[in-house]
C-alpha cells in the first residue's frame, strides 16, 4: 500500500503532466448531402473515397449517427447550438439563424481556442464565434465563387474567387493552417464543402471519371409507395420525373467562364449529343436507367473531389506534426436518396436521409479500426467539441458528448431511442412536415401537415423485416404492443425535449 505522502506525489505528477499536455486541436469536415452509400468505409460498391476512409481506419466509424431535422440549414444551426431546431429558431432553409445566440464556438473561443469557419455556412447570417471565416454566400456555386470575410474594418466584406469550389476551399483551408493560425493556441477549424450538394457539377479533373463504369442501381429505384401513406407518393423529387435539364446537365454552365465551359463542352457535348440520338428509341424504362447513370455519376465525381481534399489536409497535419494532437472529425449535414425509392434529395425521416457519415480520428483515446453502433446524432456534437476541449457543458444543451464513447466506455444510459422532426412543407419537393421516434427496430412516424392542410397519417416499420421501409404496419394487430409503446416514447420525447406545437400556414 502506497503512503499518503507516496500517494500525494503521485497525483502531484499525474496532474502536472496532463496540465503540462496541450490541448487538442479539432478540425471538423463537413459536406453537404454526402450518404453512407457514397463512401467506401460504408459502402465499396459504387465508390472508393481512400482519403475518408483513412479516417475511419485510423479512428472510429459510426454506423447510426441520425440527423434532427434532414435538411441543410437547421442541420448546421443544431451543429452549431446543440439544440434542436424548435429551440435555436431555424427549423427550415427559409429561416435566419440568430448568431447572437450561444454557440459552441463562442465557448470555445472564450476558453482560448482559436476559431475559424471555411467553406459553405448556409446559415443566412453572418457567423459569430469565429476568429477567422471566409464563406460561401448562400448555397454557393460550384465554380468561380464569392465567398464573405471580414475585411480590414472588421466588417463583411464579398471577394470573387475563380476556380472550382472544392478546390478554393481546399486551398483556404491549408493556407489558415500553414499561414493564419496562431501556433501558440489550440485551433477548431470547420472545413466546411459545398459538394455534393445539388446540381452535382464536377471538378474538370473528373468530368469523364466514370464514364465507361455503370453504377449499380437500387433495389428500390422504382418503388410504387403502394405500402405507405400518401406522402410517400405526393413528394416530387423523383429521378423519373423531376430532375431538370441543369441537373442531367443537358443544358446550362451555371458561373463558369469560357476556359471551363470549353472543357465542359468537350466532356459533356458528345455524350449529350449520343442521348439525343438514341432518345427517341428509348423506352421509358430506359430513360429512367440513363438518367439514374447521369445523375449517380455527377454526383460521385462530386464526391472525389471531397475525397481528394481530405487527402491534403491529412497530409499536411501529419508534415506539420499536428496529427497527433489533432482530432479530426468527418460527417455531412445528413444523408441523402441515391436512386432508393426512386429519388433524390433528403427530408424524409426514412433511413437513408436520417442516418449521416460520421468518422472520428483520435490518435491515443480512439483505437483505430472501431465501429460503433451507438445511437448518436448531429445534436450531440457540439458538446463532443466542448469536453474535447475540456470547457465546461452548458446545462442547456440537449445532446451529450460522444467523447466517453470515443474512449470505448458507452454510458450505460445512453439513449436507445431517437426523436425526429421535418418542419419545410410547403416548400420544395413537397415532402409533409413530420416527427417521429426510432429505436433501430421499429420506427413509428407521423405526418401531420402537407400543402399547408393538416394530416393525420401514421407509418410504422419493422426495420428487421422490412429495412428498405416498403410497407407500413400501422394499425397490424401483430404490432399493437409495439406500436403503443413507441406512441408512448415518442409523447415522452417530445416533452423531454420540449417541443413546440408547430403552426400551420400555407
Amino acid at each position: 500500500m502506497k503512503s499518503p505522502v507516496l500517494a500525494t506525489l503521485f497525483t502531484l505528477v499525474v496532474t502536472t503532466a496532463a496540465q503540462a499536455a496541450p490541448p487538442p486541436n479539432i478540425l471538423f469536415i463537413f459536406t453537404d448531402d454526402h450518404c453512407e452509400q457514397a463512401l467506401s468505409a460504408y459502402d465499396p460498391a459504387r465508390i472508393s473515397t481512400p482519403n475518408l476512409d483513412r479516417i475511419a481506419k485510423q479512428g472510429m466509424r459510426f454506423n447510426r449517427c441520425l440527423v434532427t431535422n434532414s435538411i441543410c440549414g437547421p442541420s448546421r444551426a443544431v451543429i452549431q447550438t446543440g439544440k434542436y431546431s424548435h429551440l435555436n429558431g431555424f427549423k427550415t432553409n427559409r429561416d435566419r439563424f440568430n448568431g447572437d445566440q450561444q454557440t459552441f464556438p463562442k465557448l470555445l473561443r472564450a476558453d482560448g481556442y482559436q476559431t475559424a469557419v471555411i467553406g459553405k455556412w448556409h446559415l443566412v447570417s453572418t457567423p459569430q464565434g469565429f476568429d477567422h471565416y471566409d464563406v460561401l454566400k448562400g448555397q454557393g456555386p460550384y465554380y468561380n465563387p464569392p465567398m464573405l470575410t471580414a475585411g480590414a474594418d472588421g466588417k463583411p466584406v464579398t471577394r470573387q474567387h475563380t476556380g472550382y469550389t472544392t478546390e478554393i476551399i481546399t486551398d483556404k483551408t491549408l493556407t489558415w493552417l500553414k499561414e493564419q493560425r496562431d501556433p501558440q493556441k489550440p485551433f477548431m477549424l470547420m472545413c466546411q464543402h459545398k459538394a455534393p450538394h445539388r446540381n452535382w457539377m464536377p471538378s474538370p479533373k473528373y468530368l469523364n471519371w466514370l464514364d465507361d463504369v455503370t453504377i449499380p442501381e437500387p433495389e428500390t429505384l422504382r418503388d410504387d409507395y403502394s405500402g405507405r401513406t400518401q406522402s410517400a407518393s405526393r413528394q416530387q423529387m423523383t429521378i423519373k420525373e423531376h430532375l431538370n435539364a441543369n441537373d442531367l446537365k443537358l443544358t446550362g454552365y451555371g458561373t463558369m467562364n469560357a476556359q471551363q465551359r470549353k472543357l465542359w463542352d468537350a466532356a459533356y457535348g458528345p455524350k449529350n449529343a449520343a442521348f439525343n440520338e438514341a432518345r427517341v428509341k428509348m423506352t421509358e424504362k430506359e430513360v429512367i436507367q440513363w438518367k439514374y447513370q447521369r445523375y449517380v455519376k455527377d454526383y460521385l465525381r462530386c464526391v472525389k473531389s471531397v475525397d481528394d481534399s481530405v487527402g491534403e489536409v491529412l497530409d499536411y497535419l501529419e508534415e506539420a506534426g499536428l496529427a497527433d494532437n489533432t482530432v479530426v472529425i468527418y460527417s455531412s449535414d445528413q444523408g441523402w436518396y441515391l436512386g432508393e425509392h426512386g429519388w433524390y434529395d433528403k427530408r424524409w425521416m426514412y433511413e437513408e436521409s436520417l442516418k449521416t457519415p460520421l468518422l472520428v480520428r483520435w490518435p491515443g483515446v480512439v483505437k483505430a479500426g472501431e465501429t460503433n453502433n451507438d445511437v448518436v446524432s448531429n445534436l450531440d456534437f457540439a458538446e463532443t467539441f466542448l469536453e474535447i476541449a475540456g470547457t465546461k457543458i452548458p446545462s442547456d444543451m440537449q445532446g451529450r458528448s460522444l467523447v466517453p464513447i470515443f474512449q470505448g466506455n458507452t454510458p450505460a444510459d445512453w439513449r436507445k431511442t431517437f426523436y425526429y422532426h421535418y418542419y419545410e412543407n410547403p416548400g420544395a419537393h413537397n415532402v409533409a412536415r413530420h416527427y417521429g421516434v426510432t429505436n433501430g427496430r421499429y420506427k413509428l412516424i407521423r405526418f401531420y401537415a402537407l400543402e399547408g392542410k393538416p394530416l393525420d397519417d401514421w407509418e410504422l416499420f419493422d426495420l428487421q423485416k422490412d429495412p428498405h421501409e416498403l410497407h407500413s404496419v400501422y394499425g397490424d394487430p401483430d404490432y399493437a404492443e409495439v406500436q403503443a409503446d413507441l406512441e408512448a416514447e415518442l409523447a415522452r420525447l417530445r416533452k423531454q425535449y420540449a417541443v413546440t406545437e408547430d403552426p400551420i400556414r400555407r
